[in-house]
């Protein structure tokens, strides 16, 4: 099975930097079931395609295949020998990729740092690919998330067109986006269209899901689809998926297709265990802490504020709705995620006045950007947890050093409080995408020791339901900057 990446971007090598593979040289992966090669058809200054070869070899696709065996399709006396993974793009090609582009796939580049986190002309091709639902629904999955699909059916002989189409496609998908963000796609939705895994489905599969859909899965129309095809319609997986999935993003998200139930043999809804009231009458944990991070930004007289890490705007809805706040700036590094948050906000419907008050921008936080200096407050709500530690003193050196706003607000999962939510133990981050999840004394730490480096005083309070034990499931630290106070004086 075969995929291959091109880019125009230049200079075009630059793709073996993001890849960690190396134009000149052909690199070969041992896999469970079979082998990996990496190469590249071509490299120029202009156009660098990369291709990715999966060799299976059935002997070991056959072994050990344990309880997946005695339910598969292809689990005759010979299925496992004679069947169409070894040959069309499938689950197969999804773990390869997750092996081979391991770095690439979580968006990082020690050489090309800025080009990672930076939309780049792509295009990927999959000759082959079983696609259960034919080309229209490869368009479906795929169109969302800022593709331009070209999906072929493939006849099933080529010699006798009167016989049809076969179930496989020639799938071209052409955009610019994120690498990371392409792989992630690729990634959750071979396996999709294709409708199959060729492992054993187990529950640390939700987990792998809600890490790669971070930042576009709960807002997909054809997110019930993809939940229940890539957990093998396991209805108790993709109900817990749903749940999480929900309790991480407001119920404001844009609408999509939720046709699995949340509760279906016995999946968890994560909510909080013996708390006083019920679920149906507690306000969603997502809207107690967008009113708290208002509060604040009311509190001190801000009127032009930056939501950086902005998401698909549920923050910046808020603001744009408070008049006081006569800027509203939304900052995100995914393309996917502006898309979204201009969506939410219908800003091609907005009249002309109104649409003066509110931008998008691209940037990483962790870099200096001169356009996010000289604004009254900042927002990072539920965004650093999402960075690797060792990248945090890249951001508070770009948010409290460089940018400097009057005031920034920051919120956090509190990880004490995470006992308290039914099958989420004090080992498990409430996010598939968490670097980390601190303690309320872990909190306060970094709270001090970035207001003492960078001219600030600071304020820590608590979101949610006070536990006498654990705390609030959140946990706000609200910086004030020292020359800004005492120019209020």
């Amino acid at each position: 099975m075969l995929l291959t990446l091109t880019t125009t971007h230049r200079p075009a090598t630059d793709l073996g930097h993001l890849l960690v593979k190396h134009p000149d040289r052909v690199q070969s992966f041992d896999l469970p079931a079979g082998a990996a090669h990496v190469f590249y058809p071509e490299a120029g200054e202009a156009r660098c395609t990369a291709a990715l070869l999966v060799e299976v070899d059935p002997l070991k696709l056959g072994g050990g295949r344990g309880r997946r065996q005695a339910t598969a399709p292809e689990s005759f006396t010979l299925g496992q020998y004679v069947n169409d993974r070894p040959y069309a793009a499938s689950s197969l090609l999804s773990s390869a990729l997750a092996k081979v582009f391991r770095s690439a796939l979580r968006g990082e580049s020690r050489d090309r740092p800025e080009l990672a986190a930076t939309s780049i002309p792509l295009t990927v091709r999959v000759p082959v690919l079983r696609c259960r639902g034919g080309a229209d629904l490869a368009v479906r999955v795929f169109a969302p998330l800022g593709w331009t699909v070209t999906a072929t059916p493939i006849p099933l002989d080529e010699s006798y067109p009167e016989w049809g189409d076969s179930r496989y496609v020639d799938l071209t998908l052409a955009g610019s986006l994120r690498l990371a963000d392409a792989l992630n796609h690729l990634y959750v939705l071979l396996p999709v269209l294709d409708d199959a895994k060729h492992y054993w489905v187990a529950p640390d599969e939700v987990d792998k899901l809600l890490r790669a859909g971070s930042g576009w899965l709960a807002g997909h129309p054809e997110r019930g689809l993809i939940i229940r095809r890539y957990l093998a319609h396991r209805r108790a997986l993709a109900g817990t998926a749903l749940a999480r999935l929900t309790a991480l993003y407001p119920a404001d998200e844009p609408p999509a297709d939720d046709s699995v139930d949340p509760t279906a043999d016995g999946a968890a809804v994560p909510s909080p265990a013996g708390a006083g009231a019920t679920a149906a009458h507690r306000a969603p944990l997502a809207v107690l802490r967008r009113e708290a991070v208002l509060a604040a930004l009311r509190d001190s007289g801000a009127s032009r504020v930056l939501d950086l890490g902005c998401g698909g705007g549920a923050l910046l809805a808020a603001l744009v709705a408070d008049r006081r706040f006569t800027e509203v700036v939304g900052v995100d590094v995914s393309d996917r995620a502006l898309g979204l948050a201009a969506r939410r906000l219908r800003l091609d419907r907005l009249p002309e006045r109104q649409r003066e008050r509110i931008h998008l921008r691209q940037s990483a936080l962790t870099y200096s950007d001169d356009r996010l200096r000289g604004y009254d407050a900042a927002v990072l709500m539920e965004v650093v947890e999402h960075l690797d530690p060792p990248r945090l003193p890249a951001l508070q050196d770009a948010v409290f050093g460089h940018a400097r706003p009057g005031t920034v607000v920051v919120t956090t999962p509190n990880v004490e409080y995470n006992v308290r939510y039914e099958g989420l133990g004090p080992d498990r981050f409430r996010h598939a995408d968490h670097r980390f999840e601190w303690t309320r004394a872990e909190f306060a730490c970094w709270v001090e020791g970035v207001a003492a480096a960078h001219g600030y005083t600071a304020t820590i309070t608590g979101v949610g339901d006070a536990d006498p034990e654990v705390g609030s499931p959140t946990q706000m630290a609200v910086f004030t900057r020292d020359d800004r106070k005492e120019t209020d004086r």
